[in-house]
């Protein structure tokens, strides 16, 4: 039987010191295992590239499912799991939901990887 991972509230930038600063606790290890598992995918990866690429900083998801040549319903649970880890935003504007990066998250977890990383 697999192990069930505690609940953690991913709406928010991770927020913990640099993994360079020494050891991490619990918490702080599982925050931001939970957001690297979301990106843990090509697929994700490819939907979170072709988001920050966008002119527009928003992209339908009929579009995002054209180009990375999947259905609209794989891509909506791909985009599920990056907004459960709190990487993307999604807007519903009548029958369509457009999506844009949350860019201060995904910062953020850059520099808990790496501080030097975004500057």
């Amino acid at each position: 039987m697999p192990k069930t991972l505690p609940v953690v509230d991913m709406s928010a930038p991770v927020c913990c010191s640099p993994m360079a600063a020494g050891p991490l606790d619990d918490e702080a290890a599982l925050e931001i295992a939970l957001r690297l598992k979301a990106l843990a995918d090509p697929v994700r990866v490819k939907l979170v590239s072709l988001l920050f690429s966008s002119d527009a900083g928003e992209v339908c998801s009929r579009d995002l499912a054209t180009a990375v040549e999947l259905s609209e319903s794989t891509v909506s649970h791909h985009l599920t799991q990056l907004r459960k880890a709190g990487l993307v935003e999604s807007e519903r504007r009548g029958m369509n939901v457009y999506h844009s990066p949350r860019r201060e998250s995904l910062i953020a977890l850059c520099t808990v990887l790496d501080p030097n990383c975004c500057r």
